[in-house]
């Protein structure tokens, strides 16, 4: 004997092998078609019946179902409740099958647009106004159904639907993955064997892999868009007033940037005293005298956190209008928040010398590392006859930079750490700083990557006197009690270097105290913690009285968190723009890749020529800094990605230690 049942959903047949019981109480132990053991209760089972086999009943019944009516088998139906038997005779006549009846189960189990079930082998016909709406419903199902699949095909033939053009980008960066649309580019994609980036390029939707990354990165951080509101401004009556109770330096300040820089926020200044001692004053633009906690320009930084630097471009923190107002660019008197020390004769701070305040800085110059970093040698600084502009300011800075880098390494022996030696270590070492040039050549983008050592005496200059005013920064906000966004690092691991709302030492620079502050147009960290040095210059003892942040704020602790987590996120993007641009400059003359690469650690080495991390397992049991040259094959823009093949190793003729890395956080001061 056979029993017709269902079983998830689906009619299934089974042959009996033993029976039990009697009446409603009786049940079977039976094997499905399938092979397996089943136990069906009289309560479970459809139909009964002894022939024809049941592979051949299902066969039979599977072919008649796509045949049959379901609009008259619905309008045979009686309104009440029904069951297949009943039904059956309806629709087949009194004669009926029992392939017939099993074809009906099959159809009225899978039509619940026409008839509701109510039991098992038992339904009732869906009422007038629901069926028409069902119908409507499968019709538009069907003809999603039918667009998804012409869609689909023009993908796999590499045309990119028309209709779908104006939505090309949402489609691949942040897509409703229920929409026809998305379900036909993945269906394409599944068929090709590529991924939807690599689709969409085939396809012309997305013009290159450099779309696709800089789209990820957008739909990630700025998903409203990178421009700016042309309402984010400061308001001029507000600003002309805070400026005219400003008082006027009694210096003159130039500043020391790559041709590149727009955003200028920090200028130095040498004054002469009597007995042959000097006046350094440190001047960072001050758009914390006029921006203030919560108002929509810090709401805007806020949300930003940084500006993103990569090749070719960079996303300001804040609006191009506002950076060009506070930016201290030559010929202007500036407001900024000044920093100032005396030095004696040798270059050495005076103890007790160290003032701040607010005021305007005439900015007389700004100098461009290109037109003077050749020019300027420890000879050239004492030669009067030197045609360089700023020579004997340059030549005391540079006297009392080298106090404050011998001071740190104390401090970095003193942690344990090897000291670091000025200058330029070893000229055949790995650059750690390129420019990217990015040109348009017949229309085709070319990239340009030009190393630069670190390590002139310019270099030492900005970047020791700009470690001086964090740090400086850093101790009056902590002698003050005043909360800030502290840069510290101790210790080992991955939270080595962090952002803490209280001070702490930063034992990679050998400092007590460390405190971004010299970028408040490019970092919200260093506007932070500007409003609270304002306070501090104009309040002393007093400021945390009145300080934006008071001690033990809140929400100075998720400011901290957050811009963490985005700074790190946007030097990953800079990373991964790099990246692409190494990897084009390697492939956009056609020839074949010949080059040499340095290995660093575990397998991972780096491009001489230009900052390209690729993995090269041959080289994983060598010493650092072992020189190979290698072939590049298989490069991949999107995946940034390349086949390396190792011609030759060479031993490293140099020690790995004359290529350490500079420490954390020494490049972003």
């Amino acid at each position: 004997m056979y029993l017709l049942y269902e079983e998830g959903g689906d009619i299934k047949i089974a042959t009996v092998q033993s029976a039990s019981g009697a009446g409603d109480a009786e049940s079977w132990q039976a094997t499905s078609l399938s092979g397996k053991k089943i136990k069906l209760k009289a309560k479970e089972v459809w139909l009964r019946f002894e022939k024809p086999e049941a592979q051949a009943v299902m066969d039979e019944a599977s072919a008649l179902s796509k045949e049959i009516d379901l609009q008259f088998l619905w309008d045979c139906a009686p309104e009440e409740e029904f069951g297949l038997v009943d039904v059956s005779k309806e629709y087949f006549g009194d004669q009926v099958a029992i392939s017939q009846q099993v074809s009906l189960a099959i159809a009225l189990q899978s039509a619940p647009v026409f008839f509701r079930r109510k039991g098992r082998g038992r339904f009732q016909r869906a009422p007038l106004e629901q069926l028409q709406a069902g119908l409507a419903a499968l019709e538009r199902k069907q003809k999603e159904l039918d667009q998804q699949a012409v869609w689909q095909q023009e993908l796999v033939a590499g045309a990119f639907p028309e209709a779908l053009k104006a939505q090309a980008k949402q489609l691949l960066f942040s897509p409703d993955k229920n929409a026809s649309a998305y379900k036909a580019l993945i269906t394409a994609c599944t068929e090709t064997g590529e991924s939807p980036a690599q689709l969409m390029i085939r396809c012309g939707a997305i013009g290159s892999p450099l779309d696709y990354h800089q789209g990820m990165f957008l739909k990630a951080h700025f998903p409203s868009g990178a421009a700016h509101n042309a309402n984010h401004v400061v308001d001029t009556s507000a600003y002309d007033a805070v400026v005219a109770q400003l008082p006027l330096a009694e210096v003159s300040a130039f500043s020391i940037d790559d041709s590149g820089t727009t955003e200028i926020d920090d200028a130095l200044s040498v004054t002469a005293l009597s007995a042959g001692a000097h006046r350094i004053g440190v001047h960072i633009a001050a758009p914390g005298l006029f921006i203030s906690r919560d108002d929509p320009l810090d709401q805007l930084a806020r949300n930003r956190m940084s500006t993103v630097y990569f090749p070719g471009d960079k996303i300001t923190m804040l609006p191009n209008s506002v950076i060009a107002q506070f930016s201290l660019d030559e010929g202007k008197s500036c407001p900024a928040l000044s920093i100032y020390v005396d030095i004696d004769t040798q270059g050495q701070i005076l103890e007790g010398s160290l003032q701040m305040r607010a005021e305007l800085v005439p900015i007389a110059a700004n100098l461009r590392l290109e037109n003077l970093e050749d020019k300027i040698s420890e000879a050239s600084l004492q030669d009067d006859s030197s045609d360089y502009p700023y020579r004997k300011e340059l030549a005391i800075l540079w006297g009392a930079a080298k106090y404050l880098h011998a001071q740190r390494q104390e401090q970095r022996i003193a942690n344990g750490l090897r000291a670091e030696q000025l200058g330029v270590i070893d000229p055949n070492a790995l650059a750690r700083d390129f420019h990217f040039q990015i040109k348009e050549v017949n229309g085709v983008e070319r990239v340009e990557i030009s190393p630069r050592q670190r390590g002139s005496i310019l270099d030492t200059i900005v970047a020791e006197w700009m470690i001086y005013c964090n740090s400086a920064s850093g101790r009056l906000l902590a002698e003050h009690g005043l909360p800030a966004l502290f840069r510290t690092q101790k210790g080992w691991g991955p939270l080595r270097t962090r952002m803490q709302t209280t001070p702490g030492p930063h034992e990679g620079l050998g400092l007590d105290y460390y405190a971004w502050s010299t970028s408040p147009l490019r970092r919200y960290s260093d506007l932070v913690n500007q409003w609270q040095l304002i306070a501090l210059a104009k309040h002393g003892v007093a400021a945390k009285m009145v300080a934006p942040f008071p001690p033990r704020d809140a929400n100075l602790m998720g400011i901290a968190a957050d811009f963490e987590s985005c700074y790190q996120a946007y030097g990953e993007y800079q990373d991964r723009l790099e990246k692409y641009w190494c990897l084009r400059s390697l492939t956009q003359d056609g020839e074949p890749i010949k080059l040499f690469v340095r290995h660093l650690k575990e397998g991972m080495s780096r491009v001489e020529l230009i900052p390209l991390h690729l993995p090269i397992p041959e080289l994983a049991t060598h010493p650092r800094m072992t020189r190979a040259e290698v072939s590049i094959a298989d490069v991949d823009l999107l995946q940034l990605s390349a086949g390396v093949r190792v011609l030759q190793i060479e031993l490293p003729e140099k020690p790995a230690e004359s290529l350490a890395e500079v420490p954390d956080d020494a490049s972003a001061t």
